[in-house]
């Protein structure tokens, strides 16, 4: 089981809220799971924790189409903060539309951060959704 410092769930949709933390128990280990309803709040408290220099999580389950802030536009601020450690982002989505797919490709290359690209139902969540694979700055 991985130990994890900090999860942030961001999805307005509770069954998926609910869905992600089920398949979590039996891989993670966590006790600052923070859940979000669109990307504005999400990044508001990513941006508190690093002013005031408190832990970031260390992984994020992001969806893509919410209210207020969606997935990419939470991606845009978040590639603007200046954060040394790096976060694994897993991009979730209902979404079919092979534009999201292209989207999230684009976003990789720019993004400094770990991309995983996810379709809901999330039924499994694999050890590579919780570890940063590319260590590179």
């Amino acid at each position: 089981m991985k130990k994890v410092s900090s999860i942030f769930i961001v999805d307005d949709d509770p069954i998926t809220v609910f869905g992600i933390k089920k398949v979590l128990k039996p891989v993670a280990i966590c006790d600052d799971v923070q859940i979000f309803q669109n990307g504005k709040e999400a990044f508001d408290a990513l941006k508190e924790r690093t002013e005031h220099e408190q832990s970031i999580p260390e992984v994020i389950f992001l969806d893509i189409n919410m209210p207020i802030m969606d997935g990419w536009d939470f991606l845009e601020e978040l590639i603007g903060l200046d954060i040394k450690e790096r976060i694994i982002i897993n991009m979730i989505t209902s979404s079919i539309d092979p534009l999201d797919y292209q989207k999230w490709n684009e976003f990789k290359d720019k993004c400094p951060h770990t991309l995983n690209f996810k379709n809901k139902p999330i039924f499994k969540i694999e050890t590579s959704d919780l570890d940063n694979i590319d260590m590179a700055s």
